[in-house]
């Protein structure tokens, strides 16, 4: 396994677990009724912050190289992907301090076009993978199939992110 796939394979586990670390921990803020400051809500989003960049890096980590076929998407799938996490890092870091958010409101193009972006460009380079024969069909499925429930409800984070490390597993395997 070369370094790159041994980074690869660190993220694609690191990053939906945190993602999991903050849904538990979301759980675990609401039970007073309400999502908000305390010890929950900031550790719960600094695993969101975490669990963003290490997305983030993955991507940019799966870009197919210059010269590769479908290196141009692959570039586009890489943007996709930093736009949409530099939306969610400005709203998670609006969430932890609030003096952020009062300077630098989030536009609410970014606040609904960051997650379409994250998603779309993690799924592309995902299927990128899949079309080279790096990995199966059914890892981008799966991906998808994560982020199906946490859009229908941030209460379903935690299983949206196990679905998600389930998608993101075969990473973990050296390449044949």
């Amino acid at each position: 396994m070369t370094p790159a796939d041994r980074a690869i394979a660190a993220v694609a586990v690191a990053a939906p677990l945190l993602l999991l670390v903050y849904g538990v921990l979301r759980w675990v803020d609401g039970r007073d009724g309400s999502h908000g400051p305390g010890w929950a809500w900031d550790l719960g989003h600094t695993a969101f912050l975490l669990a963003i960049v290490g997305f983030a890096i993955l991507g940019a980590l799966l870009r197919p190289r210059a010269g590769q076929r479908h290196s141009t998407l692959g570039i586009v799938a890489v943007m996709a992907v930093a736009l949409g996490a530099a939306a969610f890092v400005w709203v998670i870091l609006g969430d932890l301090f609030p003096s952020i958010d009062e300077a630098a409101e989030v536009p609410d193009l970014v606040f609904n076009l960051g997650p379409v972006l994250f998603q779309v460009g993690l799924l592309t380079l995902l299927v990128l993978r899949v079309v080279a024969g790096r990995l199966p069909f059914w890892s981008p499925v799966l991906v998808l199939l994560g982020f199906v429930p946490i859009a229908v409800d941030l209460d379903l984070l935690p299983l949206g992110a196990l679905v998600i490390l389930g998608g993101l597993l075969p990473l973990n395997r050296p390449p044949e």
